[in-house]
């Protein structure tokens, strides 16, 4: 993986071996949790968390009805006990990304349909 923030075309048909094997090239790679692409957009990264996120709230919300279940001091402390510290993994390395209108939006759909949950709103 070629890591660049400039804007014309890299050659990217690097050749690397490794003990005499061509090494594959990729576009991105997790490191430490962390999808790193080569233009260092995170869209990926932001992409995974959120889904990631959003399967747990919604497995969350079986458990917690309106008129029976979870309260909400334990559906809050499941939020920023588990939620929260999965969106906001590695955010000194990403948060520049959080600048762009879409990685926001992905971010902020999360955020408000764990707040419904919470709330026990529709």
């Amino acid at each position: 993986m070629v890591i660049t923030r400039r804007k014309r075309r890299e050659n990217k048909d690097v050749l690397i071996y490794l003990n005499n094997k061509p090494l594959e090239q990729v576009n991105n790679i997790n490191y430490l949790g962390i999808i790193i692409d080569s233009k260092l957009k995170f869209r990926e990264h932001i992409t995974h968390t959120s889904r990631k996120c959003t399967t747990l709230i919604h497995a969350l919300a079986k458990s917690a009805k309106l008129s029976w279940g979870l309260k909400h001091e334990a559906l809050n402390t499941i939020h920023k006990g588990a939620i929260l510290p999965i969106l906001l993994y590695g955010a000194p390395v990403w948060i520049d990304a959080m600048e762009k209108k879409c990685n926001k939006a992905t971010y902020s759909r999360v955020q408000r349909l764990v707040n419904i949950k919470i709330a026990k709103a529709y």
